[in-house]
């Protein structure tokens, strides 16, 4: 029987410190690897290596290692293919940065594979057995997404994940919007397609778990849906967490029945409180004039949320940071992530700014974690953006903000987010100021 090694590779802690990052274990179990393993034909024996918890075993005998790639972590997969190339393995990269760079990730590998994996590992496996393995795999998206398989949670070695740990679910693939510095929707898919709700109700039990993070980059991208799927989780009793858009928070009947179906925390782009910049990133689905009853009901809910902002934007000033921190802290908000914007391949944000010459180190966007700022504003210097991220963290994470903003600790939703808050303190005193979401 041959025998593949599915990893998820890890990254390097920065430009600078060639170390891979690493963690006792995660808070949310991945999805993508046994979901990947779900896909192995019979008469493989599947292998499944989290690098971020797990060590890689180089000398150990198979016959394909493949390797699933972020851009954030690709320095780290060429190098992990690298290894094993030089030891005879066939190499396989698959995953979001092969579909932004294929020219650079065939150059470190056998074969790439670009698109969703449901018809391509199968594929690409038959051609290995067959000894005909081509360099490029592509895939169209799928226009059905029923009858997926379940995910093989039982090839992960679970204990990595913690003893309340959270299961990744995905609904849907996708985002209706087209914000210009979003490139998500690019290898998602610029259509939103949803998983029958049936389905999605099989994997959540299949879990064995009552807590559930929907992986969705727009969980609410059709909300009469997601309204559905709501009702449906109702009778499961769970807690869970997703992310969404923030105009869904305006629908009290919405909100409700998110409520009763179990909502623990949801993750919202706000980006900016100013109507300029949120024209600017073609995000007309947010009204800043409408945050202020948003936050409102949200708080008087009890609710535990989190909102994203982007800095960096052209017809902003460097008051932005005081009336943004000024902002959060009268509407007592629980959490924020505050990120520079970036140029990411695929975006028309690049395109624009790539004609104005306004990009440098273009081979370098996306590959280290942190908040790094890759062109030039046009209100300040680079480094200084990144220092005005780094003090943005350190004063909404200091304790003083944290007790005015935050409720007491009474309810789930309430230590929810002062679990969140004090891991983000942490994260605040790091010099690259890293926002680990670990959700994948």
């Amino acid at each position: 029987m041959k025998k593949i090694v599915i990893i998820q590779p890890s990254h390097y802690i920065s430009k600078t410190e060639k170390r891979v990052f690493k963690t006792k274990r995660r808070n949310v179990v991945s999805l993508i690897l046994p979901y990947l393993a779900s896909l192995v034909p019979e008469g493989w024996e599947v292998e499944l290596i989290d690098e971020q918890v797990q060590e890689i075993d180089f000398d150990k005998k198979v016959d394909v290692v493949a390797l699933t790639v972020w851009t954030v972590s690709s320095l780290r997969a060429y190098d992990i293919a690298s290894e094993f190339k030089k030891r005879g393995v066939p190499v396989i990269i698959g995953g979001a940065h092969p579909f932004f760079y294929p020219e650079e990730a065939a150059e470190h590998c056998d074969a790439i594979a670009i698109g969703e994996g449901e018809k391509l590992l199968p594929q690409i496996l038959s051609d290995i057995e067959a000894k005909n393995l081509r360099k490029i795999y592509k895939a169209e998206m799928l226009t059905d997404l029923s009858g997926l398989p379940l995910p093989r949670y039982e090839k992960l070695n679970l204990k990595y994940y913690g003893p309340f740990r959270t299961f990744a679910v995905q609904t849907s693939r996708g985002c209706p919007f087209k914000c210009s510095f979003c490139n998500e929707r690019l290898y998602l898919g610029e259509k939103y397609r949803c998983r029958p709700i049936e389905d999605v109700i099989e994997e959540i039990k299949h879990t064995g778990s009552r807590r559930i993070f929907f992986a969705d980059t727009n969980f609410g991208g059709r909300k009469d849906r997601a309204m559905k799927l709501m009702e449906a989780l109702i009778p499961l009793k769970i807690r869970w967490s997703t992310l969404w858009s923030l105009y869904l928070c305006e629908d009290k009947e919405f909100m409700d029945l998110a409520q009763r179906s179990g909502l623990l925390h949801v993750n919202i782009g706000m980006e900016s409180i100013h109507p300029e910049t949120i024209k600017e990133m073609n995000k007309q689905q947010n009204k800043p004039t409408h945050y202020g009853e948003i936050l409102k009901d949200l708080n008087r809910r009890g609710i535990s949320y989190s909102l994203n902002f982007i800095f960096g934007w052209d017809n902003e000033s460097k008051d932005v940071f005081d009336t943004t921190l000024k902002f959060l802290e009268e509407n007592k908000v629980p959490v924020a992530y505050f990120n520079i914007l970036t140029p990411d391949k695929g975006t028309p944000l690049l395109e624009r700014m790539l004609r104005e010459g306004r990009v440098f180190n273009f081979s370098e966007i996306g590959r280290y974690p942190g908040q790094i700022c890759y062109f030039k504003p046009t209100w300040c210097e680079p480094a200084e953006l990144e220092e005005y991220i780094r003090r943005m963290y350190q004063r909404f994470y200091n304790f003083r903000s944290m007790i005015k903003r935050l409720p007491l600790p009474l309810t789930v939703n309430a230590i929810a987010s002062w679990v969140v808050n004090l891991s983000q303190r942490r994260m605040a005193k790091s010099v690259n100021g890293d926002n680990n979401f670990d959700v994948y």
